[in-house]
């Protein structure tokens, strides 16, 4: 009856495992420590990122461009050739892909400013708010719902029906007063109002001066 082998290994292998595995264990040792990226903390980023506060709606930002409100900067973070087919009243265009670059944040790392954000919903404009916020630009916002609601409450408001409350017939006057500060005509308009002419000029921006380097202290 045949038996069966048993395989033996030298015992000198499972030694020389050992001295590997000690090796391994010291150069862990020997490494450098690894330093964590200064910023934003993932819970207060987490928080900044489900936080409603940095929305702007439809009728703030119109009331903000009708008033020439001086303290604002619109940056639309669409492609050129969407910003170049429309685009809000003054507004720049930064797309999202040039966000970082040097003359981009000529704009948004400074402090003279409130910054809105927008494209045509929030996808891209909040994507250029996560940016700005993780490397601690303050004064940052979006437009909520971007273009797409621009156009449905601003552009072309809906006309509220007899049974609803006067605050939204309030309300629809005072977009529809704004759509034709935007030139849209209606059949009922009074031709001889005068309304404020849209700014077209973009403002003047004061940029944030760069910190000079410290000189290394010591040495000859």
């Amino acid at each position: 009856m045949n038996q069966k082998k048993t395989i033996k290994f030298p015992s000198n292998r499972y030694q020389i495992l050992a001295v590997i595995l000690v090796i391994l264990a010291g150069g862990l040792l020997l490494l450098p420590k690894y330093d964590k990226q200064e910023g934003i903390r993932s819970k207060q980023l987490l928080s900044h990122a489900i936080s409603p506060e940095r929305y702007i709606s439809t009728d703030q930002l119109s009331h903000i461009l009708i008033s020439q409100d001086p303290s604002f900067i619109l940056v639309d973070v669409r492609d050129e050739s969407s910003y170049n087919s429309y685009a809000l009243p003054n507004a720049i265009n930064i797309p999202l892909p040039k966000l970082l670059d040097e003359d981009s944040l000529t704009y948004l790392n400074q402090d003279q400013f409130d910054v809105v954000f927008y494209s045509n919903d929030t996808f891209l404009a909040d994507q250029a708010w996560m940016l700005c916020d993780r490397l601690g630009f303050k004064n940052l916002h979006v437009l909520k719902g971007g273009l797409n609601i621009w156009y449905t409450t601003i552009i072309n408001p809906t006309k509220p029906n007899e049974t609803m409350p006067e605050a939204d017939f309030k309300l629809y006057a005072t977009r529809k007063a704004a759509s034709m500060y935007y030139g849209v005509a209606y059949p009922d308009q009074n031709l001889g109002a005068e309304l404020p002419t849209v700014p077209t000029t973009p403002k003047k921006v004061i940029t944030v001066e760069k910190k000079k380097k410290r000189k290394a202290e010591g040495g000859c």
